[in-house]
């Protein structure tokens, strides 16, 4: 059977499918301390006491973001050019909070006493101005030893354009030091802009150690239960790749599990031709929403700052282009020093996590609102293999704010969730209306624990008129891991005006690219009739900053074919920008090559069919709060008993195992052929 484990800040998921098409899901608390500790109660919970059946197991992880976030990396050194040691500290020149007093700029990971440098100079041609003085890094060396440092990051001025001195540096680094990890900018991504690329090799570097020992514990609790499979780890530009790539390049599995969610919606909307999706995607800890465009997925290659945009890391690579807040389900209600309720972005996590879990949180969180509204049933979480107390959750909004703003309960809890809805709203439109887009000419494909329960508040917010819930919603993001390629981003800066480019030299860059993804794809395992090769050129118009894809063929290369590029550039930014500039010149920035490939010859159909609804589904009541209607006698189903065809009417409570739909008064419901839940949203 194939495997996808989403370990979140909350819950761990779990979803297996056997080569019968058999699907089994499971949940479990996240376990900070040991994060396998979840995979494997996860397998528990499946009935699976040993891994023995597993072929492949895709995985995704928080590891290496809360490695970096949390500051608990390896003590790391960064080796450079000399005279460029503190361009890292350097950075950039902007200040994003102009207004804040109290504004600090990002603290380097690696303070400079261990920022060393070593003498070598290319231009930026790439040609060769000082060699590189081999007898000063075996000093250097000689101090990394003392010092003990874990991870040695590799950065040389200019090296995108010829790696010939990181090369012949990172071949002495790693004879003399077997023990250390090293990360060599050119190895991971061959694109200028130098503090960026700096950054992305110190942030490669600082996780390397801890991210590679979490992935070989979880390897070996697959061996040690028998299974002989294949563990693939889950990209932030949505794709698997290999343990092997993964440990060299832990740099890329940052926003791994938030990624996949994103994959899972644009396969559903192309089965359901769906061209525009909000996918909206909230869990325990926050909430994430990214546009789906024409059925692609959103990849930036503009820089992410970890730990926010102000006084983050810079990491330049390919992740899906996510916009994410603190608004989850353990998200924490407090009232700051003026007197105004807030939600988020602290969360109660998996551990304590919300007060109604009964482990000793009293800090009201969006979970416990939505219990003293009726709209969760404390008996049947998680199917009922976790009790929520009513009376603790009612006890912690009452003392924290009901009593604190004059409020009842009730009005305080739904305060609760209308401030969680707004900053959801916000999130969406930060996607959609600020790149263009009418919300109200989308859908939402809403997933994860809490996603189903807010999706129609969000939706009405945003006059959007179509939710769809998918089946197992709870468990969406580790089910995007089983439709997920096997991926490879190649990138390299080729800076050029169109009309004066190397048409020649673009081709045989793209094809060494082709062979190398080609290469790596096959020792991952995929099958060579599915491997695929997407060719595209960054351009912008000269005197930009910001570029745009151009996808391209090679047969467009090779017969000198560059209008057609052009004019398809001038289009794109016309849809992007609502203007296009065609008679300013146009220059290229980059090449790319996305490579892609499937472990089988045929994909294997995770939705399938659901059998026609027939007889009469056993319907509860209890009453529910709902905005500007209060309380209310509302019909309770359980989605497992509900077939094809039947339609509902809110209000109504959808429950099924790991998440709970919420019908606002008004709205209707009806499930597909497919078994998705589709509401029409008034």
């Amino acid at each position: 059977m194939r495997v996808g484990t989403d370990i979140g800040g909350t819950f761990t998921d779990y979803v297996s499918m056997d080569e019968d098409g058999k699907i089994v899901i499971t949940k479990s608390s996240t376990t900070p301390k040991e994060l396998t500790e979840g995979v494997h109660n996860c397998f528990l919970k499946a009935g699976k006491t040993d891994m023995k059946d597993v072929e492949q197991m895709l995985h995704g992880s928080t590891t290496a973001i809360n490695t970096i976030i949390q500051r608990v990396g390896a003590r790391t050194a960064l080796i450079t050019t000399r005279g460029f040691r503190d361009s890292y500290e350097i950075g950039r020149g902007t200040r994003y909070d102009s207004w804040n007093l109290f504004f600090h700029r990002a603290v380097p990971l690696v303070p400079r006493e261990h920022r060393l440098e070593v003498s070598e100079r290319l231009n930026a041609r790439g040609e060769i101005l000082v060699p590189l003085a081999e007898d000063e890094l075996v000093g250097l060396i000689e101090f990394i030893k003392e010092e003990q440092f874990e991870a040695v990051a590799l950065c040389f001025l200019h090296s995108y354009v010829n790696p010939v001195h990181e090369q012949r540096a990172a071949e002495i680094l790693r004879r003399e030091l077997p023990d250390v990890f090293v990360s060599v900018s050119s190895e991971l991504i061959r694109k200028m802009r130098e503090y960026e690329r700096t950054s992305t090799t110190v942030l490669n570097a600082y996780i390397g150690p801890v991210v590679n020992a979490y992935v070989n514990r979880l390897e070996k609790r697959m061996r040690d239960g028998g299974s002989k499979g294949s563990l693939l780890v889950m990209q932030s530009n949505g794709g698997a790749m290999s343990v092997d790539v993964a440990a060299q390049q832990p740099v890329q599995t940052t926003e791994s599990g938030t990624a996949c969610g994103v994959i899972g919606a644009r396969y559903l909307a192309e089965i359901l031709q769906l061209p525009e999706v909000v996918a909206f995607d909230m869990g325990g800890t926050t909430a994430k929403t990214s546009l789906i465009r024409n059925y692609l997925v959103p990849v930036t290659q503009d820089a992410l700052y970890i730990g926010g945009l102000h006084e983050g890391q810079p990491l330049m690579g390919s992740v899906v282009d996510i916009f994410e807040i603190g608004a989850g389900g353990g998200s924490i209600a407090w009232r700051d020093e003026f007197g105004s309720l807030n939600v988020g972005p602290r969360s109660a996590g998996a551990d304590p996590g919300p007060a109604c879990y009964g482990l000793g949180n009293t800090e009201p969180t969006v979970t416990d609102a939505n219990l003293a509204l009726g709209r969760l049933n404390g008996k049947n979480f998680l199917g009922g293999q976790m009790g929520l107390s009513e009376d603790i959750a009612r006890e912690a909004v009452k003392t924290r704010v009901a009593d604190k703003f004059g409020l009842d309960v009730d009005k305080a809890a739904d305060a609760i969730l209308q401030i969680v809805t707004n900053s959801m709203s916000l999130a969406v439109r930060r996607i959609s209306v600020e790149k263009g887009v009418d919300p109200r000419d989308c859908a939402i494909v809403a997933f994860g624990g809490a996603g189903p329960l807010h999706a129609c508040a969000v939706a009405k917010n945003l006059n959007i008129p179509k939710v769809v819930i998918p089946q197992m919603p709870g468990n969406f993001s580790a089910v995007g891991m089983l439709v997920a390629d096997l991926r490879h981003d190649y990138l390299r800066s080729f800076l050029t005006n169109v009309k004066k480019a190397d048409i020649a030299h673009m081709i045989q860059c793209f094809h060494e690219f082709e062979e190398q993804g080609t290469a790596t794809l096959l020792s991952e395992g995929a099958h060579k009739d599915t491997i695929k090769h997407a060719l595209s050129l960054d351009m912008r118009y000269v005197g930009q900053n910001h570029v745009l894809s151009a996808p391209l063929t090679f047969e467009e290369l090779e017969a000198g074919n560059i209008e057609a590029v052009v004019m398809r550039y001038h289009d794109i930014h016309k849809t992007v920008y609502g203007h296009s500039a065609l008679g300013e010149q146009v220059e290229v920035v980059n090449l790319k090559i996305i490579s892609t490939g499937w472990p089988q010859k045929e994909r294997p159909v995770i939705f399938k069919p659901l059998a026609k609804h027939s007889g009469t589904p056993t319907v509860g009541e209890r009453m529910v709060y709902w905005p500007d209607a209060g309380w209310q006698k509302s019909k309770i189903y359980q989605r497992e008993e509900l077939g094809a065809g039947f339609a509902l009417k809110g209000p109504a409570i959808v429950e099924e195992y790991a998440s709970t739909t919420a019908v606002f008064p008004g709205c209707s419901l009806t499930i597909d052929k497919i078994g998705n839940m589709i509401m029409e949203v008034v």
